[in-house]
């Protein structure tokens, strides 16, 4: 039997195709955006198909042979997938708007035609019956899902990204450094361009922290904005899915198809009214003139803080000054360290008990106790599991998938908004992380994980942008906080920022393939 290789169109004719481009330009598919695909293939220069297995070869050459481990399983009907929107482009001359563009999804979403196994080996070979909300709606919009990336196994993991199924994930910018968690398979496989973006999710850190640990842009937007039906749940009164992308217009442009009422998520009822007609009409280059920007030092100085970061931290500060903001440093959120404690609420059983019922007869495993029971699953979770047994289980607590509905949630949330008010700010930033990516395997040295302070428990929308690098090029984020459906100040925020000071640049060791 021929292997996926052998069947694609070789690499050598693809690279020729790839850059036969004008005198002045060159076309690289490394670190192309979103628009610039579309511009190649409007100009007859490029196809979905090339693309698509130019992509497939960089997994193929580079994922196992660095260690990087970010990829499950690659789509094995991707590039027919590619051939059929090839075809409708040229019939149409239509292009929608993520047509043709290869997308990396982490393997807790729901593909009707690819394994769902959250990262545990208890699930291996689980299909769904539909897709996730999210998947349905970037393949309606012309995407094309690539492959499944790992995962924290039932992204229990903030700091590490490691599964049952795979194992473990490194960081592209320095193999012996994790990428964070529980996002980190999508974030690794990104940034080093094995597609043009991806889908994380996200209950306390897991779309930001990996995007921040790999120069990415991640958003995680107001909790009722995008829909996480068929998402694998690890707190649902606290997930988001959400786009990971080298840029904040390709992050845009992802969250501009995922976003809106979904039925079969109550919540996103109250995104009714509140959704604008396109959130890249908010990419505005000078987009924080006048705006005034917060300063959160309760998270930005913590003990242990890394001085590299904090140096970064203190130049975005003079950087987004020197762009029009008026900076309120500090600002303070009174009784924020009081009003965050015991804000999580443990409904893991719950949760995954009513996601694998969704299956039907077709579940691998029925319920939590027969995962733990299976043994099928890595060592380092198996405390959490046997803890999450019984926790949140017909509670009031796992039913409270609104933030309204519960009074700590909200009492949080009217402190920072009230404070805000007070201070008129449209947003308060702090690093994404205080410290670096840590080494594989440690777990106790300072984190730095800001994340999971607010945002879970208030759903306000939160994004990060890359700061810059440390250590000779561990890359650092920025985030900015926003108010609840305060997306598109976020947008022409972090834009500005981004386009000011251009921090990304793609990993070493991952160079174009010939």
């Amino acid at each position: 039997m021929k292997t996926l290789h052998q069947i694609l169109v070789p690499t050598a004719a693809i690279f020729m195709l790839l850059f036969s481009c004008s005198k002045n330009t060159v076309f690289t598919i490394e670190e192309a955006s979103i628009a610039e695909i579309h511009d190649e293939v409007k100009a007859g220069k490029l196809t979905f198909r090339e693309l698509t297995e130019y992509y497939i070869d960089r997994i193929e050459k580079y994922d196992k042979s660095t260690g990087l481990n970010s990829i499950v399983v690659i789509n094995p009907n991707a590039v027919v997938r590619a051939e059929e929107l090839d075809e409708n482009y040229r019939e149409t001359g239509i292009l929608r708007p993520l047509h043709g563009i290869p997308i990396i999804v982490k393997d807790n979403y729901d593909t009707h035609d690819l394994q769902t196994a959250a990262g545990s080996l208890s699930l291996e070979g689980s299909l769904p019956p539909d897709d996730a909300f999210q998947v349905r709606k970037i393949r309606e919009a012309g995407a094309i899902v690539l492959a499944k990336s790992n995962m924290a196994e039932f992204a229990f993991s903030p700091y590490q990204t490691v599964s049952s199924i795979l194992g473990t994930t490194l960081n592209p910018y320095d193999l012996t450094r994790v990428p964070a968690g529980s996002s980190g398979g999508t974030a690794a496989a990104v940034a080093a361009n094995f597609g043009t973006a991806g889908l994380g999710t996200d209950t306390g850190n897991s779309i930001r922290g990996p995007s921040s640990h790999t120069s990415l842009v991640g958003i995680r937007s107001t909790i009722g904005l995008t829909s996480r039906d068929g998402i694998v749940p690890l707190y649902l009164r606290n997930d988001i899915g959400g786009p990971m992308a080298r840029s904040v217009e390709d992050a845009v442009r992802i969250l501009e198809v995922i976003a809106g009422y979904d039925p079969a998520d109550p919540v996103t009822d109250e995104c009714r009214g509140k959704v604008p007609s396109k959130y890249t009409q908010f990419l505005d280059e000078k987009g924080l003139e006048g705006a005034r920007i917060g300063v959160l030092r309760v998270l930005s100085d913590r003990q242990g803080n890394d001085s590299e970061v904090s140096a970064l931290f203190e130049k975005a500060i003079r950087d987004i000054r020197s762009m029009g903001a008026e900076i309120v440093d500090p600002f303070d959120i009174p009784n924020i360290d009081e009003l965050v404690k015991n804000q999580w609420k443990d409904t893991f059983h719950q949760d995954i008990n009513k996601y694998l019922d969704s299956l039907g007869d077709n579940a691998p495993v029925k319920n939590l106790r027969e995962i733990i029971d299976s043994g099928k699953y890595s060592d380092n979770i198996m405390n959490r599991l046997n803890r999450s047994y019984g926790s949140g289980l017909n509670t009031e607590e796992a039913s409270r998938i609104r933030v309204s509905e519960d009074p700590d949630r909200m009492e949080l949330l009217n402190a920072v908004l009230s404070a805000m008010d007070e201070n008129n700010i449209d947003a308060m930033i702090y690093p994404s992380w205080n410290n670096p990516p840590r080494k594989i395997g440690d777990l106790d040295s300072p984190h730095g994980n800001n994340s999971p302070q607010i945002a879970p428990h208030t759903g306000q929308p939160a994004l990060t942008v890359p700061m810059g690098y440390t250590h000779g090029g561990l890359p650092a984020g920025l985030q900015f906080l926003g108010r609840p459906y305060g997306e598109p100040d976020l947008i022409r925020f972090a834009f500005a920022y981004e386009q000011a000071t251009k921090h990304r640049k793609p990993p070493k060791g991952f160079q174009p393939i010939k």
